[in-house]
């Protein structure tokens, strides 16, 4: 396993950045989902440190995956709610079904 350095903090910087990019997402989405002190790289950066220190780049790598899965949830959770609320009819679908549950009964 190869250790911690400044080459390895270089292009992780890099790629933190593009991987942000590319899920429009910011550093402070990533500071609350690290958990980290701060928005500041160094604050993102030791916190995977850490995670490299207790399993490597594997460990980071996993723990970056996980945080692209729970932002890809959340993005499925918050489109589906803005449907539901772009849906002009909704209420009107709500409204017939009320009618017709009083005229079933």
């Amino acid at each position: 396993m190869s250790g911690w350095s400044g080459q390895v903090e270089d292009e992780l910087t890099l790629l933190l950045k593009d991987w942000l990019k590319q899920q429009g997402r910011t550093q402070a989405d990533l500071r609350r989902s690290l958990q980290a002190v701060s928005t500041r790289m160094p604050a993102l950066l030791e916190v995977l440190e850490r995670e490299h220190r207790l399993g490597g780049i594997p460990r980071v790598a996993a723990r970056l995956c996980e945080i692209e899965a729970e932002w890809v949830g959340t993005n499925a959770l918050s489109q589906s709610d803005n449907q539901k609320d772009a849906d002009p009819f909704s209420q009107l679908d709500l409204l017939l079904q009320e009618i017709r549950d009083d005229c079933g009964s």
